[in-house]
Formats: structure tokens, sequence, C-alpha cells
């Protein structure tokens, strides 16, 4: 099963937010997580990012792939690919 970390959108219409989701890379963006591992809110002014460090270092050496945004937002935090 390949996975992947990536974001899932939530909120309302023109104020989403979004958390940060494992899930097997088949299911669709809102669809079925196996995991969710933190959250990312950019409609806050400082905008908010705040993940499970040790839950994404887990995920990332069991070989599951982080998405574009998502490295961005692992580098913003400071977690590095294992």
């Amino acid at each position: 099963m390949a996975t992947k970390i990536r974001l899932k959108r939530m909120g309302a219409k023109k104020a989403p937010f979004y958390r940060v989701v494992v899930t097997d890379a088949r299911n669709p963006r809102d669809g079925r997580f196996i995991e969710e591992i933190g959250y990312y809110d950019p409609c806050k002014d400082p905008i908010v990012v705040k993940i499970d460090e040790e839950k994404a270092s887990q995920w990332l050496a069991t070989g599951a792939e982080p998405s574009e945004t998502v490295k961005s937002l692992f580098k913003k935090v400071g977690i590095k690919k294992a």
C-alpha cells in the first residue's frame, strides 16, 4: 500500500483550513484517511501550522511520501525526511 502525507480540506467556503493526514495514495483528497497528524490554517493572521513531529517522522521512516505542500510545511516546522 502506497501511503501519502497530504492535506485534507475542511472549513467553510472561502475560509478553508487543512488537516495533515496520512492516507492511501488511491483515496480522494477529502476521503478516508489512516491517521491525522496535524493541521494548517492559512486564514489566521500569523499562519498556524501544528504537526506532531513524532508521528510525522514515524510515517516518513515507514515510507510515506509527503506532497509538495506538506514538504514545505515540514520544512517550516523543522521536520527532516528520514
